[in-house]
């Protein structure tokens, strides 16, 4: 949840032992308070940081495995975000090898970004988690000029972390410091990446995983904001001063300034959660705004997030904002056109091989075509050492999809596809992990995994990924069901779709594309198979893939030739919002 700050104005009235004067006219009333609905940034958005520059804010979210990462949004109104740039776009700007796909945790990768600005440059400060063989954690931290480009950004300058969670302060004197995971504070240098020994400043008041530190300086204090409590119901925002940057810390006796646990309120897990002052309008954290009020020398508190919320009076709506796009509420619809680019909001699941997803292949205009790896969306995990490589998703992985951003819509994609070998497959995907996943494909039969035989050779192959789930007892398995013969005529495309009419379960269904009355019926599947277990700091992705199962020669990440797939009409609907757990309201 984004935490906003609401500046106080005072007006001060002199005076004078001059004339008389007309009585001017009363001011204008002040603008009246907003309503509006959260989450502002729904969708996977974790860990928002965010800054106001000009007329416009900016905020930096957690990507972890996913790529492009660690994406900028902007907005002049705080309710309409667009994607302005992802900081993380070349593999090579990490240093690492492999493109860094060498993580073996499913929420390996970038942790919670650090957005700040300062002198004309933007800071973006982060821990890169489980690159297998570096022994320490890994530290970057990326600039640029142009946060509405992705190749403005960097190169990142390195350091040992000394925790997750970092973040950039400077002082008044120009030193800078960084805040960690812990309480722990030290001196950085920004060029090379050198630091001054840590001092432990805080634990919070529970003594719980407090991280997600920043720093602010207001009337001669230091103040300390985090989150506590863990990522769960039990997570937290609280706040403490000192008049040293060091401490010793005083926590503020209201302790904890925002959190919804122990309540029933539909937004749980309130937290990691960043301060700015702007110019009178109030700023929130990740996916929900809520306003606060900071009076001079005390400290801020909150008013409690909600789905439906009236708070300090917003920017009017501006939609003038530069960047790569779209906006994260806007729906697609994409052709895949020869010599386009694929779309900036897509994501794949560690960076991609070069050749992996190729738009427009010779022969086939206006389709996407993913070149099947030999690992499925599950592959083996976590690997051990005699593990082939190319079965694990650290050489490349054959997903790419988009955020789902509402709790109600329709994803949907024609594929032209005939698998002619065993183990072929291609389709869609709900997607949270290698772990907890649900697919929906056309694959061709295979007597050794029990699927139907048809004199056709091909099926329709759901499948349900739960291996990943701590929170829920639900079984992985699979299902298939014969393609009917009139499907599987030359040149037919098969229309594959996911729905949620409620946002508690997702449906399943395919029919051939043109002859919508020939669907199947969808299957209903709960949506906690992909919320929470091995993603509960990520979100789900809605998209496609293809794999031929481990056929192949070890160690080779591509399946053998004749597997040609070729999605076309691919098209995302947002239709509803759940904003309270009995309230849904029209996507905005």
């Amino acid at each position: 949840m984004l935490l906003s700050v609401a500046s106080v104005l005072l007006g001060a009235a002199l005076a004078s032992a001059a004339l008389p004067k007309p009585t001017p006219p009363p001011p204008p009333p002040p603008p009246a308070n907003s309503t509006y609905f959260n989450p502002v940034l729904p969708g996977w958005h974790s860990d928002p940081s965010c800054v106001h520059v000009g007329d416009t804010f900016f905020c930096a979210t957690s990507t972890f495995l996913a790529f492009p990462g660690l994406p900028i949004y902007a907005s002049k109104d705080l309710i309409h975000w667009k994607l302005a740039s992802h900081v993380w776009s070349r593999p090579d700007q990490l240093g690492l090898p492999d493109g860094a796909r060498d993580v073996n945790d499913q929420q390996g990768g970038f942790y919670a970004p650090n957005l700040r600005y300062r002198k004309g440059v933007f800071y973006v400060t982060n821990t890169y988690v489980g690159q297998q063989n570096i022994n320490r954690l890994y530290g970057t931290i990326f600039t640029s000029s142009n946060p509405y480009s992705n190749s403005a950004w960097s190169n990142a300058t390195l350091f040992s972390a000394n925790a997750i969670d970092p973040d950039l302060f400077w002082d008044d004197d120009g030193k800078v410091y960084i805040s960690t995971a812990g309480i722990l504070i030290n001196e950085i240098n920004l060029t090379t990446g050198e630091q001054t020994a840590p001092v432990n400043v805080w634990t919070g008041t529970i003594n719980t995983y407090p991280e997600g530190p920043h720093i602010y300086k207001r009337d001669g204090y230091y103040y300390l904001l985090i989150a506590e409590g863990g990522t769960g119901t039990g997570h937290r925002v609280s706040i403490a001063r000192s008049k040293n940057i060091t401490g010793p810390y005083e926590s503020n006796p209201a302790n904890p300034i925002l959190t919804n646990t122990g309540t029933s309120q539909y937004f749980q897990g309130v937290g990691h959660a960043d301060l700015f002052q702007d110019a009178g309008v109030p700023m929130g954290r990740e996916s929900v705004l809520t306003s606060v009020t900071w009076p001079a020398g005390q400290f801020p508190f909150a008013t409690p997030v909600r789905g439906n919320e009236t708070g300090w009076p917003l920017p009017p709506k501006n939609l003038n904002v530069p960047g790569i796009g779209p906006f994260n509420n806007a729906n697609d619809s994409y052709t895949f056109a020869p010599k386009s680019s694929l779309p900036n909001n897509l994501l794949t699941w560690r960076s991609p091989v070069n050749g992996t997803f190729n738009i427009s292949p010779a022969g086939h205009p206006n389709t996407l075509q993913v070149q099947p790896t030999r690992m499925n969306l599950t592959g083996i995990v976590p690997p051990d050492a005699t593990t082939d490589g190319a079965l694990t998703g650290k050489q490349g992985h054959p997903f790419i999809g988009r955020r789902q951003t509402d709790s109600l819509f329709t994803f949907g994609i024609d594929l032209d596809f005939r698998p002619t070998a065993a183990n072929q497959e291609a389709g869609i995907s709900a997607f949270l992990t290698q772990l907890n996943h649900i697919d929906l494909a056309i694959a061709s039969t295979n007597a050794t995994t029990g699927s139907n035989s048809t004199s056709f050779g091909i099926e329709l192959r759901l499948r349900v990924e739960a291996s990943g789930q701590i929170y829920y007892n639900i079984p992985s398995y699979t299902t298939v069901t014969a393609l009917p013969a009139s499907w599987a005529t030359p040149g037919q495309k098969i229309h594959l779709q996911i729905l949620s009419n409620d946002g508690l379960f997702f449906g399943f269904s395919a029919w051939p594309t043109g002859r919508q009355s020939e669907a199947t019926q969808p299957t209903w599947l709960n949506a906690n198979i992909v919320s929470g277990g091995s993603g509960q700091f990520t979100g789900t992705l809605l998209g496609v893939y293809a794999t031929c199962n481990g056929a192949g020669t070890s160690g080779q990440l591509f399946c053998p030739a004749g597997h040609a797939n070729y999605f076309s009409g691919w098209a995302y609907t947002g239709q509803g919002q759940r904003i309270d757990n009995n309230q849904i309201v029209p996507s905005w």
